[in-house]
Formats: C-alpha cells, sequence, structure tokens
C-alpha cells in the first residue's frame, strides 16, 4: 500500500499562482526602476510600450503592488498618480528634511497666482482679457510668471477681433498640485455667481460688473460641484 505522505497533490490553480508571483515582484521591481528613472510622471502606456510583453492589465497591477508595498512597509516613497502618469515621490511629512537637503523652499506662488491660475484652470482656453475680467486688474505680469515657471502655456488664437493669445494649463501644473488630470479639479458648486462666470463660453462687462452674454446658456469649462478650485498653498510675495 502507497504511503499517502508520498503523494504530492497539486492543484494546477495555486500552482499556477505560486509561479506567477516571482513574475510580478519581478515586473514591480522593474517598474520601480522606470519610475525612479524617469523622474516626471510615467503615462502607463508608455510603461507598457517599455516593459514589451507584458499589457496593460499586468503593468498596472505591478504598480499598485508596488505602492502598497511603499504604504505596508512605511517606506518615504509612495507611488502617485498625477498629471496623466505614475511618479515616485516623496512622503509629504518629509518635506521639512528633504528641502534641509536640498537647500531653501521651492519657489511660492503668490495670491495673485493662484487666482489667476484657478480662472485658467476652470476656463480654459481663456485669454487674457477673460481672466482680467473675472479679476477686474491686469495679470499681464502674472501670466509671464506662470508661463515661465511652465504652470500656463500658449494654446493658440482665439478666433475673435484682435486674435488674443488664449492660455491653459500645462502638465506641469498637474504634477505640482497632485492632480492626475483635470477631472480631478475641485468642483465649483459652492462659488454661486462666480461659479457661473468662471464656466460662462463668454463674459460682458456691463455696469453691474461682469455677467455671462446671453448665448452662453449653461456652456462651460467644468460643471458646477464643490469647492472654489483655487489650489491652496502657501500665498508669498507677488504680483
Amino acid at each position: 500500500m502507497m504511503n499517502a505522505n508520498a503523494l504530492e497533490i497539486i492543484d494546477p490553480r495555486v500552482d499556477g499562482e505560486a509561479a506567477e508571483e516571482p513574475m510580478m515582484d519581478r515586473l514591480a521591481a522593474i517598474v520601480e526602476s522606470l519610475l525612479f528613472a524617469a523622474g516626471a510622471p510615467v503615462p502607463l502606456g508608455r510603461l507598457v510600450q517599455a516593459l514589451d510583453g507584458h499589457d496593460r492589465r499586468e503593468v498596472a497591477r505591478a504598480i499598485k503592488q508596488l505602492a502598497d508595498a511603499y504604504e505596508r512597509e512605511g517606506r518615504g516613497l509612495r507611488v502617485v498618480e498625477v498629471a496623466g502618469g505614475y511618479q515616485i515621490r516623496t512622503v509629504p511629512e518629509h518635506g521639512p528634511w528633504v528641502r534641509r537637503l536640498l537647500g531653501g523652499r521651492p519657489p511660492r506662488l503668490s495670491r495673485p497666482m493662484l487666482e489667476t491660475l484657478a480662472i485658467i484652470a476652470y476656463r480654459q482656453p481663456c485669454t487674457r482679457p477673460e481672466i482680467e475680467a473675472v479679476r477686474g486688474v491686469d495679470v499681464d505680469a502674472v501670466l509671464t510668471t506662470l508661463v515661465e515657471r511652465r504652470l500656463v502655456r500658449l494654446m493658440g488664437r482665439k478666433e475673435a477681433p484682435g486674435r488674443p493669445i488664449l492660455y491653459g494649463t500645462t502638465p506641469e501644473f498637474l504634477e505640482v498640485f497632485g492632480l492626475p488630470d483635470l477631472e480631478a479639479l475641485p468642483p465649483l458648486r459652492d462659488l454661486g455667481e462666480l461659479a457661473e462666470i468662471l464656466r460662462a463660453s463668454d463674459l460682458s462687462l456691463t455696469v453691474d460688473g461682469v455677467v455671462p452674454t446671453a448665448e452662453s446658456g449653461q456652456d462651460g469649462a467644468r460643471d458646477a460641484g464643490g469647492d472654489d478650485g483655487t489650489p491652496e498653498n502657501e500665498p508669498g510675495e507677488g504680483s
């Protein structure tokens, strides 16, 4: 009679899962190397192209495995989805030590810059006169600074008298504020009348102030939903 202990009954499904684990560990390690080397956010499609032979589902699973490992082990790094891709970042609470090592603080965004960015983010593409109509002040210097910092970009010219330049946000804007895409912007529900102005496709200047033109209707850059949309940051000096 054969000893039952000599028999090794193997479930093919379990055996397949066990064989898959080393492959996923290896894939997660490679993804870690790619994200570290890239520095900037890397779209999932680009990772799939670099990892020839692995499909999107496998690569996405490897990213999640890496992110979970960082969290579970209390590491000083995190995998974040930002600006349409994935990026390895230090955890925010380690910021003071990182700044001490690198020297100084990152450039601050003044309140005028934040206000101008918020208008562009929700109304884009929009022109300088449209931004000034909402803010009520000249924004030429602020726009120049935002373009130099690569938070705002030129998107062509509007088909209107004088063909004014159209402005929009950049991938760097999403990266700075930790947003995966523009759909992650806070909604506008609580802004009241200002929300209507930010959503309107065209504005008119009347004796009562800036108002959406009648033909704007319900057109707008984004649907209403929540906060004021101004990214929170520490105000500094600025024009």
